[in-house]
């Protein structure tokens, strides 16, 4: 075993490798069930020092010159740089990635927002505002007023990250908010954690001083209430479902800490009838990526599709094709698209909303019977049509490569169907017409709208309305989430 190996066996608490007091547990390659790597099991007091060593470095951390932590996030972008190899071959193992997404969407993604956030610690945190002009009164003399809005670090965040991702959410929270001058704690989830020990790895040889990054793992749900409900914590930021959300943020609640929340997304994708054929098949395209990235594991994707009649029976049999035609099985190989859900317990969940479907009366186009692979955990991309907004595969998130599609009329009532949702994530409209795309994209109920694309612009903000989330980030928007403001007054 290297010496790489064996520190990720352990957690990162205080710039140090500490043995687990708990043991290890398994960590499995969703392809082939083989064992990874063993993770550490955190317990409650090893949580509460990663949380004091935290507490420690903030003073010193917070004071360090922008310049500097922008030194030192760019040279940890370089170690992954350096690594990317060996990084991607882990993520891939761990989560079950496809190599193309283990190597662009989670080790490259990640290597940019380290970049990015390099740049943004060099970034003004002083807003001027107007002066005002103060007649004479109980408080003193006229006078004139100058006043500056200021950013500073909210303290230490216990960031709690998803098992979709194990590279690039993990560096969207911790890239940010180190460079406003915060200290981590990082909670990575039970399935794919070890990617998350090579981040810290490479922060470490970058140089971040000891206690600024602390890393804790385990199967066990105290180890993530521990991080969130220490007193030394002044903020959560958690990506995952919105029912852990919600427990979350109750804790945060009695604390008063701040929270970032990105959860749960069943987003709507409204496709209308006065698409040309190449918009349609933009549509079929944007809308077949469910199937495929991620394995569907992702709360952006647009699985309700609400598609107006005069296009409906067309885009069933374009998503129809599109979906027979991707190749499911080893994401090591070179032409697979789809590769396994993260585990088990995740395929049985997924396949029970296939057969619920079938129950509450939709039409299986395509799909819906697992791979004939001889290992790993597996889904095939899933068609449903002749669905009504009723059912419960229509409104709950179900997380895996599974679309269904709901007929409308007209405009009005496909506004309304996508509005009928407890999530706002992200929605999408397909249409011909930019003027009218813009209009009904205006009156969706969601943090951020695809205009004829699922493509996304990392400077936009990012996050929910509703149960989606709390909070904003992606681009300077996650440098602000990750702290306080405060105001400066002076007599002028």
């Amino acid at each position: 075993m290297s010496g790489r190996e064996a520190a990720a066996e352990r957690l990162f608490i205080g710039g140090e490798w500490i043995e687990p007091e708990l043991g290890h547990y398994a960590v499995r390659n969703p392809a082939t069930e083989e064992i990874v790597g063993r993770a550490p099991e955190a317990s409650p007091a090893q949580v509460a020092a990663a949380v004091a060593a935290a507490r420690d470095a903030f003073e010193s951390w917070s004071r360090t010159a922008p310049e500097e932590r922008a030194r030192i996030l760019d040279r940890a972008a370089e170690v992954m740089r350096r690594e990317f190899t060996g990084y991607a071959a882990l993520a891939q193992a761990e989560s079950g990635a496809t190599t193309g997404t283990a190597r662009a969407m989670q080790v490259g993604v990640a290597v940019a927002r380290f970049r990015r956030y390099a740049r943004g610690a060099l970034e003004p945190v002083e807003t001027g505002l107007p002066p005002q002009i103060n007649e004479a009164g109980p408080f003193g003399k006229a006078g004139v007023l100058g006043a500056l809005a200021v950013r500073r670090p909210v303290g230490v965040v216990t960031c709690i990250t998803s098992y979709n991702n194990p590279w690039a959410n993990p560096a969207g929270k911790v890239a940010p908010a180190l460079a406003m001058g915060n200290t981590v704690v990082v909670k990575p989830a039970p399935q794919d954690p070890l990617s998350v020990f090579r981040m810290a790895e490479a922060l470490a040889e970058a140089g971040v001083p000891p206690g600024v990054v602390n890393v804790v793992t385990g199967t066990r749900p105290e180890v993530g209430e521990a991080a969130v409900a220490a007193d030394g914590v002044d903020m959560v930021s958690f990506t995952g479902s919105t029912a852990v959300g919600q427990r979350i943020a109750q804790e945060c609640g009695r604390g008063m800490k701040r929270q970032l929340m990105e959860l749960g997304g069943k987003g709507a994708a409204l496709v209308f009838d006065d698409l040309d054929d190449q918009g349609l098949a933009a549509a079929v395209a944007g809308i077949g990526t469910t199937f495929s990235f991620y394995s569907g594991q992702i709360c952006t994707a647009p699985t309700r599709v609400l598609a107006q009649r005069g296009v409906y029976e067309r885009l069933v049999d374009g998503l129809a094709r599109y979906a027979s035609a991707l190749e499911v099985g080893d994401p090591t190989r070179p032409d697979t698209v789809v590769g396994p859900v993260i585990s088990a317990a995740h395929r049985d969940r997924v396949e029970s909303y296939v057969e619920l479907a079938g129950k509450e009366g939709a039409r299986l186009v395509t799909g819906g019977e697992r791979p004939a692979c001889e290992r790993g955990f597996y889904v095939a991309p899933t068609l449903f049509a002749d669905c009504t907004h009723t059912m419960r595969v229509v409104r709950e998130e179900i997380f895996g490569p599974v679309v269904v599609v709901v007929p409308f009329d007209d405009e009005e009532e496909g506004i309304a169907l996508a509005n009928d949702s407890d999530y706002g994530l992200l929605d999408y409209v397909w249409s011909g017409d930019v003027a009218r795309a813009f209009r009904v994209a205006g009156r969706l109920r969601a943090g951020g709208v695809g205009i004829n694309t699922v493509g996304r612009n990392m400077e936009a903000p990012f996050g929910g309305f509703k149960r989606s989330g709390v909070g904003r980030d992606v681009g300077s928007y996650a440098l602000h989430a990750y702290s306080e403001l405060q105001s400066l007054v002076w007599p002028g």
